[in-house]
């Protein structure tokens, strides 16, 4: 009898706990797995202690370590990142400090910058003022789940910043929040293509008559997989996919290796300006560095013919990549950001067009000191895709690509992509990018500067301790 009594008392107690799990909205997992999802946390909690006898070391984990993972996930919350002891750390780099830094009422806000000139060749007629540094990378609608943009979008108006579609086409997710947006254009022109898949003109005018939509892009690669276009499984492609990118319900959506139309940099920048002539807005080009004779013989074809320059140009690491991709791409293809973004800015140098083109970097840049590392190396801007998927809860569970995410951010199935509430993921992206450009500006200060936007090649150095990673000038301007 009392071992009966005790077993109904347990049930009554986890239906309790099922119930209350699925109606509360902060924590995904327990909202899709409401007793399960316990056993990740006990785990989480005792891997704390384990780790003090060097068993699943912080900096181990691929592609991110958990301390990465939880620098992110504190910001989020609103928690504080303050640590005691000493770091966990062994970093590449170093900033310099200066000798006397910045005080507070010294102190200015990040100014802004404009993309786009508003006279003379390759001019637009609406420029766009950016007010962040750090901003959002493109994510698809169909590789992102319907309440993952929302959240994503939601969040980003929140904070200030822009947040571009992905190649998928422009979905009312994205219009969602409200926040400025970029129109990625991959090699398929989903979302702008007429029905024989050419670029339609009548679908860009639409599209850029939206007010929040702020600068198109032209994908020519990412660093997930260079050479090769975008993957969404046929299991994704469901018929509101395939109305907005028009293309089949259930068939797997493959984009061409590149632009059927875009063979060389002549034509290149024709399609720049024939984009920017159109919509009125300023244009830039996501790319992968892997030649180094094109970056030279483009920026000396922008100098000849500037109606043909790019507004900005998005440098991807060969090391970034929040899709689906082939193995020996996603490892061994592209250059990673660590080398092509300095190579990129020697090369806008090299040809004076520092104020002409703006330089957005992104690969696995996804705290403050890499973003500042970044803006160091010559980046005007900073975007990250895996940064703001782990601010919306993201678990590095690595089934981006299989529709069954079990916090929702990827996910296919809609009990899963229920358990991610749009309202309170989008506070927790807008906490982790005002983290983020809280905390590079307190690096800036630290280095004597009074914003970000001061940040030289000199104000960072490289350790060599035998660990792969960034690599840092030396010194000088």
């Amino acid at each position: 009898m009392l071992g009966t009594f005790a077993a109904l008392l347990l049930l009554a107690a986890l239906a309790a706990l099922y119930i209350h799990n699925r109606r509360q909205t902060q924590h995904t997992i327990l909202r899709n797995f409401p007793i399960v999802g316990y056993f990740r946390y006990f785990a989480e909690t005792l891997g704390e202690y384990m780790r003090q006898y060097q068993y699943l070391p912080n900096w181990a984990e691929r592609p991110f370590n958990r301390l990465d993972r939880a620098w992110v996930y504190r910001s989020a919350k609103g928690v504080s990142n303050l640590v005691s002891f000493g770091s966990e750390n062994v970093p590449p780099y170093v900033f310099r400090n200066a000798a006397f830094p910045v005080l507070d009422e010294e102190k200015q806000s990040y100014p802004g910058k404009w993309i786009g000139i508003a006279e003379g060749p390759g001019a637009c007629r609406e420029p766009y003022f950016a007010k962040s540094f750090f901003n959002i990378s493109g994510m698809s609608y169909g590789a992102l789940s319907s309440a993952a943009v929302t959240a994503l979008s939601r969040g980003a108006k929140q904070a200030g910043i822009w947040m571009a579609t992905g190649e998928g086409g422009l979905a009312p997710y994205h219009l969602d929040g409200g926040c400025d947006l970029i129109m990625q254009m991959g090699t398929a022109k989903y979302g702008v293509r007429d029905a024989e898949g050419k670029l339609s003109e009548d679908r860009l005018k639409e599209i850029a008559a939206y007010p929040q939509m702020r600068m198109f892009e032209v994908k020519l690669a990412q660093g997930a997989k260079p050479g090769k276009g975008g993957i969404l499984p046929a299991a994704k492609v469901t018929p509101e996919i395939a109305a907005i990118r028009g293309i089949p319900a259930g068939e797997a959506s493959i984009s061409p290796n590149r632009h059927r139309d875009i063979g060389n940099i002549s034509e290149l920048g024709q399609f720049i300006a024939r984009v920017r002539e159109v919509t009125g807005l300023p244009v830039g080009v996501k790319f992968v560095v892997g030649d180094l004779d094109f970056l030279d013989a483009w920026f000396s074809n922008c100098i000849t013919f500037p109606e043909h320059c790019p507004d900005y140009v998005q440098v991807d690491g060969g090391e970034g990549g929040s899709g689906a991709a082939p193995a020996p791409l996603i490892d061994y293809v592209g250059m990673p950001i660590t080398e092509a973004l300095s190579i990129t800015a020697a090369a806008r140098e090299r040809h004076g067009l520092h104020e002409r083109i703006r330089i957005v970097a992104s690969g696995k840049l996804v705290t403050p000191d890499k973003v500042a590392w970044a803006m160091c190396m010559g980046a005007d801007f900073v975007s990250s895709a895996r940064g703001f998927m782990f601010s919306l809860g993201c678990i590095q569970a690595m089934k981006c690509g299989s529709g069954r995410c079990p916090t929702g951010v990827t996910a296919a199935d809609p009990r899963l992509i229920a358990g991610l509430d749009p309202a309170d993921k989008a506070v927790r992206v807008a906490r982790y990018a005002q983290r983020v450009q809280d905390e590079v500006e307190m690096i800036a200060h630290a280095c004597g500067l009074t914003d970000a936007t001061g940040f030289l090649p000199r104000h960072v150095t490289a350790i060599e301790r035998g660990v792969g990673g960034f690599r840092a000038a030396q010194g000088g301007d």
